[in-house]
């Protein structure tokens, strides 16, 4: 496939389907949340999977990335983890009298930052840079990282024990924050099923998962997701949505610019999966809570009256008036 070639809608569709289809092998329930990873991959965004522990967050990850056969990395965030065991350094070899450059497990295609918020915040910001320009700095020379370079990060809640808050720039470079919560009663008797005699999680080959799909297929497929046609009457409506948050009594801080051009394109996405080469209001209604709940910060008022970002979002949504 070269490297100017597009898929077709339906083409790009399939390939989801595929992609949901091995998922599905290994994952039970959570289904929404891979239409959401599918959507920032097809985006080139970034995800945020918080919930508590024991509810598979890092293995939908692994197995996510199986389907698509991209250079997997994993990085375990602990508090004395330190930028350069993320980043790599330029070690000096003795024997040839020369600094040697040591890529870190930050140049990947896929990164799975496990547990991202038991590090301190200086070790997060590491990933900064290569979260938003796809590169890393390394005694002042820059490296490219791969163009599908994609963060998939997992979080305990903040009220768990150990963990430090994401600063708010780190915060706002997620396109999703996708809140995990525990199955079913229905879906935890088919877990308990499928897994309660092995001993030891199973790998994603175990469970019969295999790539289908590529970097070139992926290259297209983004290529796809961009001709996507966003009406003026649709960005508009983004926008108003973005800026509503902004002058809302019940929140401190508002969404950024970097929402809304996040928002438009994730909508892009998601249209695409539908087979579509238009975005319609309802795909930026479906897709504003995830983008939107971690860039606000409820108000001091909000708080103690036990108000919720996402039932604020929602009603921000009913309030802006959509183009019909």
């Amino acid at each position: 496939m070269s490297e100017t070639e597009t898929l077709s809608l339906s083409e790009v569709a399939h390939i989801a389907d595929a992609i949901r289809e091995q998922v599905g092998k290994a994952i039970v329930g959570q289904v929404g949340t891979v239409d959401h990873m599918l959507i920032a991959l097809m985006a080139r965004g970034h995800v945020l999977l918080e919930g508590p522990p024991g509810t598979a967050k890092t293995f939908l990850a692994q197995c996510f990335a199986a389907t698509l056969g991209l250079d997997f990395g994993r990085i375990q965030f602990t508090p004395d983890l330190m930028p350069g065991d993320i980043l790599g350094s330029n070690l000096f070899n003795f024997q040839t009298s020369q600094f040697t450059l040591t890529h870190g497990p930050i140049f990947c295609d896929l990164l799975l930052a496990d547990e991202i918020n038991r590090t301190p915040p200086k070790t997060q910001a590491a990933l900064l840079e290569a979260m938003q320009e796809r590169r890393v700095t390394l005694d002042g020379a820059a490296h490219a990282l791969p163009p599908h370079f994609m963060v998939v990060a997992t979080q305990n809640p903040i009220e768990s024990q150990g963990v430090y808050p994401l600063p708010e720039a780190q915060l706002d470079r997620f396109l999703f924050k996708l809140l995990v919560d525990y199955p079913s009663a229905e879906e935890e008797i088919r877990i308990v099923a499928r897994y309660g005699e092995n001993r030891g999680a199973p790998s994603p080959a175990e469970l019969g998962i295999e790539a289908v799909a590529s970097p070139q297929v992926l290259s297209a497929a983004t290529r796809a997701v961009a001709g996507v046609t966003l009406a003026d009457s649709v960005t508009d409506y983004i926008v108003r949505l973005v800026r509503a948050t902004r002058d809302s009594a019940d929140l401190a801080c508002g969404a950024s610019p970097r929402a809304a051009v996040l928002l438009a394109g994730a909508a892009r996405a998601r249209a695409a999966l539908d087979g579509r080469d238009y975005v319609v209001p309802d795909d930026v209604k479906a897709l504003a809570t995830g983008v939107l709940r971690h860039r606000l910060l409820l108000s001091p008022a909000a708080e103690i009256e036990g108000k919720q970002v996402e039932a604020l979002v929602a009603q921000l949504v009913e309030q802006t008036e959509a183009p019909r």
